[in-house]
């Protein structure tokens, strides 16, 4: 039986509903792309939410991993702790976020850990924060509209 995969060989992420997954396969789904960790603004005349180059200052820009996960609420205020609940008001996700994906009964890409067996895929497939993006500690907060990229949808 591989990793992602459960005692009848069926993925757990299609053999169980988002809210009955474990902490340990809830965390396992996220792919390590890090496009959920980039500072976000809303045009305030259209309302579109508009994704930057900039991440939080938890994410490690190199690895795309928090560097405080247990904890980044209290650091972070305005993180946005993913749960089943939330997931479905969460329109701002990454069209490629496995917890996405899975909520709306699509599969995995191939390059998700889970389906390839690599970590590394994420990067290789380059559809990850990987190399593109600065922490928001090096950047004027003035200047964040001139950080908008169009790469994380």
């Amino acid at each position: 039986m591989s990793a992602g995969a459960a005692g009848d060989g069926i993925p757990f992420w299609k053999a169980k509903p988002l809210d009955g997954l474990s902490p340990e396969e809830w965390d396992a789904l996220c792919d390590g792309c890090g496009k959920c960790c980039l500072v976000k603004m809303e045009d305030e005349d259209t309302g579109a939410v508009l994704s930057t180059d900039v991440a939080c200052r938890l994410l490690d820009c190199d690895s795309c991993r928090c560097r405080d996960y247990p904890n980044r609420k209290a650091i972070v205020p305005d993180c946005v702790v993913l749960t089943p609940d939330n997931l479905g008001a969460l329109d701002w996700m990454p069209a490629t976020c496995a917890y996405r994906l899975v909520a709306e009964g699509r599969d995995l890409p191939w390059w998700h850990p889970l389906v390839s067996g690599d970590p590394a895929s994420v990067r290789r497939a380059g559809v990850g924060a990987h190399g593109r993006v600065v922490s928001e500690e090096t950047v004027d907060e003035d200047r964040l509209f001139d950080r908008v990229a169009s790469w994380p949808d």
